[in-house]
């Protein structure tokens, strides 16, 4: 999404909190490959769960309750606008007329 030295804006943040967590991972996962601190993982998990975009379910694996995160068909609606919306950015046309 971001590119390395460019400082990532919420939206890249939340891309790939919502790319990460498809298939359904837990916390720190989802932490490590977004490269976020525990605070800003606790802050965004909050939100995009509030905002329907993360689902998040407990687990059992090995005696052990966990719980994942698992994108939603609505966090699956935003990555792919906002997919659009960085191609439309990104394009060459220059052109101001309609």
């Amino acid at each position: 999404m971001a590119a390395e030295n460019k400082r990532r804006d919420r939206h890249d943040i939340v891309a790939e909190i919502l790319d990460h967590a498809r298939g359904g991972k837990i916390k720190t996962h989802i932490m490590y490959k977004a490269k976020l601190s525990y605070s800003q993982i606790n802050e965004y998990l909050k939100l995009l769960v509030e905002k329907r975009f993360l689902a998040n379910m407990t687990v059992k694996r090995k005696r052990q309750t966990m719980t994942m995160y698992r994108t939603t068909k609505r966090g699956m609606e935003f990555l792919a606008r906002l997919e659009s919306i960085n191609k439309l950015w990104e394009s060459r046309d220059l052109s101001f007329t309609e």
